[in-house]
């Protein structure tokens, strides 16, 4: 097979509901002159996802963790370009396993394939690795800053705490767990849910929002320090699914398991600041995209980010999150 076969075979059907992508059949593509959110990122096998991790799954996830970029914006995803450079030894069935991957969620989000670029690594045993670039609208009333959030604002989170840490354990059987919390686990480190009905509900209430990728605490810092305000988290309020609730019962320290939960990747919720009088028009905000959301600590003046316990008392980290420079 050639690159050429692979792009006009494979992957230009999935670039149909994007009339400004010819096809594929040209060297760029044409938008609208509409303003844009755009958002990129790389994923790479044995980084990002495990080399063995199916490759439908893995096309997925690469679609989510760009969408998820843009739920924090509260932008409306329109396309994509995509950039893949493949193992030395791929197979055109994996490649198709890849772009059935993609197809599917491009149907569930409502998203098409504008363009991109397709190669592979002359080395043996180079790791695969994806691109993507996606674009969206943005909100009427403004896209939301990580930047923005004032003193006294609460900091509220969709979803739970630290599931796709505890899957990504249990897939590299470093934990054990029951086959049912794995399968719910596995799930939620292989197909992260972008919360996009969320952030577009929030626009115009919440003042900062990020989306939790490198781990709550490391993610919560970012946002604290664009808005040049401290960050307190209630471990208490941090909210669990029962697969992790049930983990943390079997470990020795509650707070060790709390703060390792918080500085697990991977989420990929929604993290925010609201001032409390937006607490009702959160709460609306969502019911109205069907999203749990906890409110789990406030902004103050100062810097830094801490976890404390019921009490009151600061519980240690050891680690806040992933970092891609640092073992």
């Amino acid at each position: 097979m050639s690159e050429f076969e692979i792009i006009r075979e494979i992957f230009a059907p999935l670039s149909a509901g994007a009339p400004g992508a010819f096809g594929l059949a040209d060297d760029a593509a044409l938008l609208d002159q509409n303003q844009f959110v755009v958002t990129k990122d790389i994923i790479v096998a044995g980084v990002h996802f495990l080399p063995k991790d199916p490759l439908d799954l893995v096309a997925r996830k690469l679609i989510r963790v760009n969408l998820s970029d843009l739920a924090a914006k509260g932008a409306k995803p329109v396309g994509y370009f995509l950039g893949c450079v493949w193992p030395a030894n791929i197979k055109r069935e994996q490649i198709e396993l890849f772009a059935r991957g993609l197809g599917e969620d491009q149907q569930i989000f409502r998203v098409a394939l504008y363009g991109g670029d397709t190669t592979r690594h002359a080395a043996k045993g180079a790791p695969l690795t994806l691109s993507a670039t996606f674009f969206g609208h943005p909100p009427r009333q403004g896209i939301t800053r990580r930047s923005g959030a004032g003193t006294g604002d609460d900091l509220y989170l969709s979803g739970t705490v630290g599931d796709a840490g505890l899957g990504l354990a249990a897939l590299k059987k470093e934990m054990k767990f029951t086959t049912v919390d794995k399968a719910s686990l596995a799930g939620r480190y292989h197909l992260p849910e972008p919360r996009i009905s969320l952030g577009a509900a929030l626009a115009g209430l919440a003042t900062a929002a990020i989306d939790v990728s490198d781990g709550l605490l490391a993610d919560l810092g970012h946002l604290a320090r664009a808005s040049d305000l401290s960050a307190t988290l209630d471990a208490a309020a941090l909210p669990l699914s029962r697969a992790a609730r049930e983990w943390v019962l079997t470990q020795d320290r509650f707070d060790a398991a709390i703060s390792a939960l918080a500085g697990f990747g991977d989420d990929y919720e929604l993290l925010f600041a609201a001032p409390p009088s937006m607490r009702r028009s959160v709460s609306v905000a969502a019911k109205a995209s069907r999203t749990e959301v906890t409110r789990i600590g406030s902004l103050s003046r100062g810097a830094g980010v801490t976890l404390t316990d019921s009490a009151g008392a600061a519980i240690a980290a050891p680690k806040s999150g992933f970092d891609h420079f640092k073992k």
